[in-house]
């Protein structure tokens, strides 16, 4: 069983969707600039990240800019051909993407929720609004 980690960084770039083979083997490359604690932005860190099959789909809604969190499970295998000596290949497979844009998830809700809500604004009429100018 393999450990999950978690990263989090702004979107560097996003490759496009990519299939292999004829078994419809899908796999899809993002690059992340981290963000995290303990990132100095003197020397930034970017990092590429992998999606497979149906989690391809998961940077669709995001642009390079994007700020996120992914979780990932580290990958390894051997390969060795053609009388080359064996090569190990290491892959972030990620698996989950969160968005931690804060611009999008603290905007007010319009003013049809609040009255949807009850809260309809009162008529102050004690107010003057007649401009003293």
């Amino acid at each position: 069983m393999s450990t999950s980690f978690e990263i989090q960084g702004l979107i560097h770039s996003i490759g496009a969707t990519t299939e292999y083979g004829s078994n419809g083997f899908t796999k899809r490359e993002f690059v992340l600039k981290l963000t995290g604690e303990g990132e100095n932005s003197t020397y930034p860190n970017h990092v590429a990240l992998e999606l497979i099959k149906d989690k391809c789909a998961l940077m669709d809604a995001y642009q390079i800019g994007d700020e996120i969190k992914a979780q990932f499970n580290l990958s390894g295998r051997l390969w060795s051909g053609n009388g080359n000596p064996e090569k190990c290949f290491t892959s972030l497979q990620a698996w989950k993407v969160e968005s931690l844009n804060t611009s999008m998830d603290q905007q007010a809700p319009p003013l049809a929720s609040y009255e949807a809500a009850g809260f309809v604004p009162q008529n102050n009429s004690s107010f003057d609004d007649d401009i003293p100018f």
